[in-house]
This record gives structure tokens, C-alpha cells and sequence, in this order.
């Protein structure tokens, strides 16, 4: 049996968090999920922080009673802690539900859970068509220019399409693909033909190197591919490197979307994979999809 390009009973699922990218999260995972015609979901982890500084042991110099009393105390005010992270989550989902809301997804569910981000990710996908996060976490504005160490661990560990935001939502008209000729990028082509999420968009296909008969060659399938399906899309060569070549392109033809590959064979690969996990994604500030 062939597998599908697009998993199309699955639902969008947004991971937010406290930080200044949840409003953006929401109201990209709440447009795509209005295009994709897909139910959308919600979700905030709450991750326990094990990072507590380390402390003597002075139990020594207590008296029982004293030591049950002062492990109460504590049980006490982790409860309390739990109770009022819950209630913070609850609140920042609502809130949230709200501008999926303002982007046509109505009636998003929402969901709060224990434990790690990427392994919680991982248990979700077998029911998941579109995952959206936003590129860093909680601590975003004490690391500007750095990814979020949970985006790169949820980049290498999922194997759905993964819509990573952008600091501030932006309507999307004009989308920028990155098309190397690999069987990876091949495949991206044919899923953007396949998804209702690129209909009445203006599709324009980058590759970046040196002319010759074999890039123009691919460009023309990629072409051909996107046109049987009802898109004109442009498609262009650039010289040079392919992340200078894509950022100069989002930046002169006002992308307003980037797609890439997660994984591909050429030079693009090192923009995806490798010691710095994207420079795309660190550098381009308007949101990336990640296509497998």
C-alpha cells in the first residue's frame, strides 16, 4: 500500500507555552487549521523543573518532630505550586483558544499535561497532520538568536510536517520554497500540491547554485508538478550559498512563508541538520515549514 503525502484525518497541534511566541502560535496553528478544514488542539505541558540549587543536609541537627513538620511544609508548597502552574495553563489556554478563535479555528480543544515536551509530542503524532511551535521557549527574550533547545530535539524527534512561528503573526499570501531536486524536496512539492493549506497562495520555487541543465531541469518538474495541480508558480535560480540565497529572496520578494525539507542530501541538509540545527530557523523571521 502507498503511503499517503498528507495525513488528512489528522488534527493541528500547537504547543504553547508562557512565553512572548504564544499569541503567534496560536494564530498560525489557528490559520492553518482553518485552511487545512483540520480540528485543532491546544496543549501546554507542565514540565517539572528538577533544577533546584543543591542544599546541605542539616537533618542531622533537627528533631523529628521538626523534621516532619518541615517535609509537610514542603509537600504543602509544591501543592501549591502545581495547583497555581495548573491554573497559569488554564488561563494562558484559554487565552490562546481566543486568537485560534480570531483566525477562523472555533472551537479549539485545549489539554494541560505532565512531563517533557518532545516525548509528549512524540506519544501525539500518530494523530497529528500539522504540529506548531514557536521557535523558543519561555526564556525567548533572554536568548535572542538562539533556538529553543526543545525545538531542536522536537525537530529531530517528529516525523510530521512541523510549522515553527515566527515572533508576531503576519497574514500569509506570498510562500517561498527551498527546492534542492532531492527525493525529500520532491516529496514537499507533491505534498503542497496535495494540501488544501497552499490553495490561493502565490507559490514561488528557490533553488540555490550553480546554472546548468540538471537544477533547471529539476526546477521545470517542480514547475510542472505544482501546475497540474492549479498552481502558477514561479520558480527561480540564485547563485551562491543556500542560505544567503534564501534569505535574500524572503527578503526582496516579501515572503511571508518559508518551506524547507527537514531532511535533505545536498548543501541544503547543513541548513537542517548539523552542529547548529538551522540556520534558517534561527536567522528568517518569518515562520518555516518543515516538511518530511
Amino acid at each position: 500500500m502507498t503511503t499517503p503525502l498528507i495525513h488528512t484525518e489528522g488534527r493541528v497541534l500547537a504547543a504553547i507555552d508562557r512565553s512572548t511566541y504564544t499569541e503567534s502560535v496560536a494564530r498560525h496553528a489557528g490559520w492553518a487549521a482553518a485552511r487545512l478544514g483540520a480540528p485543532l488542539e491546544l496543549l501546554h505541558v507542565l514540565d517539572r523543573h528538577p533544577e533546584v540549587a543543591p542544599a546541605a543536609d542539616y537533618s542531622g541537627n533537627l528533631e523529628l518532630g521538626e523534621q516532619e513538620r518541615l517535609l509537610g511544609e514542603l509537600a504543602q508548597l509544591d501543592e501549591r505550586r502545581s495547583a497555581l502552574a495548573q491554573e497559569q495553563g488554564r488561563l494562558l489556554l484559554q487565552e490562546a483558544k481566543g486568537f485560534a478563535a480570531d483566525m477562523g479555528a472555533a472551537g479549539a480543544d485545549t489539554r494541560q499535561r505532565h512531563g517533557g515536551l518532545v516525548d509528549t509530542l512524540t506519544e501525539q503524532e500518530p494523530g497529528v497532520r500539522l504540529f506548531v511551535l514557536g521557535k523558543r521557549g519561555s526564556h525567548a527574550d533572554f536568548a535572542r538568536g538562539h533556538l529553543g533547545g526543545n525545538l531542536e530535539r522536537v525537530v529531530r524527534a517528529v516525523h510530521r510536517p512541523l510549522l515553527v512561528a515566527s515572533r508576531a503573526f503576519r497574514p500569509i499570501r506570498r510562500v517561498l520554497v527551498a527546492f534542492d531536486g532531492s527525493a525529500t524536496t520532491r516529496k514537499g512539492i507533491e505534498m503542497i500540491a496535495a494540501s488544501p493549506l497552499f490553495r490561493g497562495l502565490e507559490v514561488r520555487i528557490l533553488m540555490a547554485g550553480k546554472d546548468g541543465e540538471t537544477p533547471r531541469s529539476q526546477l521545470h518538474w517542480a514547475k510542472d508538478v505544482l501546475a497540474v495541480a492549479g498552481f502558477e508558480a514561479a520558480a527561480s535560480l540564485r547563485d551562491g550559498q543556500p542560505d544567503s540565497a534564501i534569505a535574500d529572496a524572503v527578503r526582496e520578494e516579501g515572503i511571508d512563508l518559508l518551506v524547507m525539507g527537514a531532511y535533505g542530501h545536498s548543501r541544503i541538509r547543513q541548513l537542517i541538520v548539523g552542529s547548529t540545527t538551522t540556520t534558517m530557523l534561527r536567522t528568517c523571521p518569518i515562520p518555516v515549514l518543515l516538511l518530511r
